[in-house]
C-alpha cells in the first residue's frame, strides 16, 4: 500500500513539474516512510506555491478591473466636458447670430415688435446663463431662468433653460420643481440634445426619493433611446448600482 502511495505521488510530482517549480529534496534515500514523508512535504510545498500564484493572479485580475473602471470613468468625464463645451459654443454662436441681426427701421409695427422681442429674448437668456457660468450666483439664476421660460415659452433656448432650471433645483434637492423642469424637456422638446440627460436626472430623482422601479424605467429608456451616448453610460452605471 505504501509503495502504491509512493508511486502515485511520484507520478503526481512528475506530471506537474512543468507547471510550477517545487523545492528540490532528495527522496531516494531512507525508508519507505521517510520517502513518503518527504514526498508529502514536496507536494505540500508545491500546493502552497500554486495557491500563492493563484492569489497573485486574482490580485492582478482585480487590479485590471479597477484600472478598466477608472479608465471608463475618466472617459465619461472627458465626454461630459466636451459635450458641455460643444453646447456652450453652440449657445455662444446662437447668441452672436441673433445679436448681430439688424434692427429693421421704418417697417411695419409687427416686424419691429418681432425684432425687439428677439433681442430681448437673447439678452434674457444670456443674462441667466452668465449668472451660472460667470458669476456663480446660482440662487439668482433660478428666478432668472424661471422668468425667461415664462416670458419666452417657445424660444429656441427654452429646452436648455428648462434643463438649467432643473439642474439648479436638483442641486438644492428641490425635487418637485426639478422634476417639472426636466419633464418639460422630455415631453415638449423631444429633439433637444438635453432630453437624454433630463431622463437620467428624472431617474436620479426617482432613486433619491425611493422609487427604484421608476428610476430603473428611466435608465432603461435612456439606454435604449440614446445608446452609446454619455447619458446612456451614466444610466447604465446607475442601473448597476440599483
Amino acid at each position: 500500500m505504501k509503495h502504491a502511495v509512493l508511486s502515485a505521488a511520484i507520478i503526481l510530482v512528475a506530471g506537474s513539474a512543468y507547471a510550477a517549480p517545487a523545492p528540490v529534496e532528495d527522496i531516494a534515500g531512507g525508508s519507505t516512510d521517510d520517502r513518503v514523508a518527504r514526498l508529502e512535504r514536496v507536494i505540500k510545498a508545491k500546493q502552497q506555491s500554486e495557491f500563492q500564484m493563484q492569489q497573485r493572479l486574482e490580485t492582478l485580475q482585480q487590479e485590471v478591473l479597477d484600472l478598466r473602471g477608472l479608465s471608463e470613468q475618466q472617459s465619461y468625464q472627458i465626454d461630459q466636458m466636451l459635450q458641455r463645451q460643444r453646447q456652450l459654443y453652440e449657445d455662444i454662436a446662437n447668441l452672436s447670430t441673433k445679436a448681430a441681426a439688424p434692427v429693421v427701421v421704418d417697417q411695419t409695427t409687427a416686424s419691429s415688435t418681432a425684432t425687439s422681442s428677439s433681442l430681448g429674448e437673447t439678452a434674457s437668456y444670456e443674462q441667466a446663463v452668465n449668472l451660472v457660468l460667470k458669476d456663480k450666483k446660482y440662487e439668482e439664476a433660478i428666478p432668472a431662468f424661471a422668468q425667461f421660460i415664462q416670458n419666452y415659452p417657445n424660444s429656441s433656448y427654452a429646452p436648455n433653460a428648462n434643463y438649467w432650471l432643473g439642474q439648479l433645483l436638483y442641486n438644492k434637492s428641490e425635487f418637485v420643481g426639478a422634476t417639472k423642469a426636466f419633464t418639460t424637456v422630455v415631453e415638449k422638446y423631444k429633439d433637444s440634445s438635453k432630453r437624454g440627460e433630463s431622463l437620467v436626472k428624472l431617474g436620479m430623482i426617482a432613486e433619491k426619493t425611493g422609487d427604484k422601479a421608476k428610476a430603473k424605467a428611466y435608465y432603461q429608456k435612456v439606454s435604449q433611446e440614446y445608446a452609446n451616448s454619455a447619458a446612456a453610460r451614466i444610466a447604465l452605471q446607475q442601473l448597476s448600482s440599483l
